[in-house]
C-alpha cells in the first residue's frame, strides 16, 4: 500500500503552482532573497551592533543588496553550471 499523498497543484489558499519553465527565474529569485538576507544582516550586525536603528538599516542594505543580487544571478547562473559541470563528474 502506497500512501504517500499525490502531488499537489496549487500552493496555498487554491493560488496555481507555477509552470516548469518559470524554474529558472524562481531559484535565483529564492537564493538571492536568503543568501542577501543573511549577508546584509551579518554586515550590518559587524558595522553597528545591536544598534536601536538595527531593523532600519539591515531592512536598507537588505533591499539594495537585493537589487544587485538578483540580475546578478539571473546572469550568472549559466555560467556557473557549465563551470560545475567542467569540474564535477556526474558519471
Amino acid at each position: 500500500m502506497n500512501s504517500s499523498k499525490p502531488p499537489s497543484h496549487t500552493l496555498l489558499f487554491g493560488i496555481p503552482k507555477l509552470p516548469a519553465r518559470y524554474g529558472s527565474i524562481v531559484m535565483p529569485l529564492i537564493l538571492s532573497i536568503f543568501m542577501t538576507c543573511i549577508v546584509s544582516m551579518i554586515s550590518t550586525l559587524k558595522s553597528i551592533g545591536l544598534a536601536p536603528n538595527l531593523l532600519h538599516v539591515w531592512l536598507s542594505a537588505w533591499g539594495i543588496s537585493w537589487i544587485v543580487a538578483f540580475p546578478t544571478l539571473l546572469v550568472v547562473l549559466p555560467f556557473v553550471r557549465k563551470a560545475t559541470a567542467a569540474i564535477v563528474d556526474v558519471t
